[in-house]
């Protein structure tokens, strides 16, 4: 199908050329024998005139005409194209002297070339037929006495027109080279007709296949370059085409991760809703519905409806900062922060208000550590950091350290010295709400279910990473980064 389409571009290409090529040579070459005739022709007619001028003008000066007329038959005839010159000579109306066959005209003939003559001294070419032939005749009358009238003829044939054109043979040359030319015309249009059928093979692949990237391996020429050219411009516009598809279906995915995620947590926090609030109504039910209950049950029961309370209000917190954090992570407002600080506050806090129990929390960073970040919620990660190991890991111990920094990060590693969890739960501790096992169940920790997914959040935020792994103290050892805090750079 190719080789046809080929062949076809050649003679589209090809059949034009050559039909004005042969044409124009030909045409040419006509032209140039058409104006070589034409030439002899006026030339002839100017020799014939110029005879019978100059034998008037001898008349005129009293020269012996006849005497002169033969020194001019003589001249002329010495010259082969005029071999066949006829000359007639006639004197107050008769014959005086002819040279070849005579020139015989009627008197009505000679009356009307002098009739139609405007001027004395002006020659009539006379075209007529004698014996089949044709003939140039000229005719001219003295100016002063009218006594003299000479006609010259020639015969009017292809022999006498044709003596000066080129030989016949250059048509010969001609064909010759219209030959040549032919074949230099095939060559140069298969050539053209292979690039175009090439160029057209990639169009039509290009429009079928959409996964389809044409080689760049054509001639070294300017159709070649162009080729190449088209070629490039289409890889690069299928390839944007492609990324844009990428990026369409990777931001498709996230948009839906992020719906999906977000009617996750919506189901969850429903969930999570309704048992503090269920506890809640039923402790006040039962004090309402029980007016004569005595005080110590009243308390009791109220206390237990507080703390409920207090759950379902660190729930909404937590809620609304993981929000916060998921769909303006990027806004959040930094400044340079000494993380070593932070460390030392929650340590002072969690050891003065013991809300860790009989858990101790020990740092080890470096009094310079600087990073870039947000002052409440670096300080709430670790508070969440130490509140899920007071939770869950029935351990004695947890601290911070700074394992490592280089040009851009600082960091850091939070473990404890617990009991760990499954390796299996380990990809699931930053999801919502996850559940380990009862060793970790938060309904008697009273726990949201939100604090790692705020702290996987909050390092994120930051521009730096965390993962969590079972640590060689026994607990669960969470590994982050930080960026670190580099002065901003003045204009000059």
């Amino acid at each position: 199908m190719a080789l046809k389409k080929r062949i076809s571009y050649q003679w589209q290409l090809f059949i034009p050329l050559v039909v004005t090529l042969w044409v124009t040579i030909f045409g040419m070459t006509y032209w140039q024998f058409y104006n070589e005739r034409e030439y002899r022709r006026a030339q002839i007619s100017e020799q014939l005139s110029l005879i019978n001028a100059r034998i008037i003008a001898a008349h005129d000066r009293d020269i012996d005409v006849t005497a002169f007329a033969d020194f001019v038959c003589q001249y002329y005839r010495d010259n082969p194209l005029y071999d066949l010159l006829r000359l007639s000579l006639y004197q107050d109306g008769e014959l005086s002297r002819t040279w070849g066959e005579p020139i015989s005209l009627t008197e009505g003939e000679r009356e009307n070339a002098r009739s139609s003559v405007t001027a004395p001294n002006t020659d009539e070419a006379i075209k007529r037929s004698n014996d089949g032939r044709q003939y140039f005749y000229f005719s001219r009358t003295s100016s002063d006495d009218e006594r003299v009238v000479v006609y010259t003829a020639l015969p009017f044939d292809n022999d006498i027109l044709s003596a000066a054109v080129p030989s016949y043979s250059i048509f010969f040359v001609m064909f010759a080279v219209a030959i040549a030319m032919t074949v230099l015309t095939f060559f140069t249009t298969r050539y053209f007709g292979r690039n175009i059928s090439i160029l057209r093979s990639v169009a039509e692949r290009a429009a079928n296949d959409p996964e389809f990237i044409p080689p760049m391996n054509y001639p070294h020429d300017e159709l070649g370059d162009i080729t190449r050219q088209i070629i490039h411009m289409y890889n690069e516009r299928l390839q944007a085409l492609q990324r844009q598809k990428r990026e369409h279906a990777v931001a498709m995915h996230a948009i839906e991760e992020k719906a999906r995620s977000k009617r996750q947590l919506t189901n969850n926090i429903n969930h999570e809703l309704r048992t503090p609030i269920g506890v809640i109504k039923g402790y006040l039910d039962t004090v309402l519905e029980n007016p004569d209950m005595d005080d110590d049950s009243r308390t009791r029961f109220l206390c237990k409806a507080r703390e409920h309370v207090e759950r379902l209000v660190n729930l909404i917190a937590d809620v609304s900062a993981i929000t916060r954090l998921e769909e303006g992570g990027e806004k959040i407002t930094t400044e340079e922060l000494n993380f070593h600080d932070i460390a030392y506050t929650i340590a002072s806090d969690v050891e003065e208000s013991g809300s860790m129990g009989d858990m101790t929390f020990n740092f080890d960073i470096p009094l310079d550590c600087l990073v870039t970040g947000n002052y409440n919620l670096l300080s709430g990660m670790i508070l969440n950091l130490c509140k899920n190991a007071a939770a869950y890991s029935k351990g004695t111990m947890c601290e911070l350290v700074c394992t490592d920094e280089d040009n851009n990060f600082y960091y850091f590693e939070f473990r404890d010295n617990g009991v760990g969890v499954g390796e299996e739960h380990l990809p699931h501790l930053f999801e919502r709400f996850y559940r380990v096992d009862s060793g970790r169940r938060r309904n008697k920790s009273g726990g949201t279910g939100l604090g790692l997914p705020i702290v996987q959040n909050t390092v994120l935020a930051h521009g730096g990473k965390i993962e969590v792994f079972n640590g060689k103290l026994g607990g669960l050892t969470f590994r982050f980064s930080l960026v670190k805090y580099k002065e901003p750079r003045t204009k000059n």
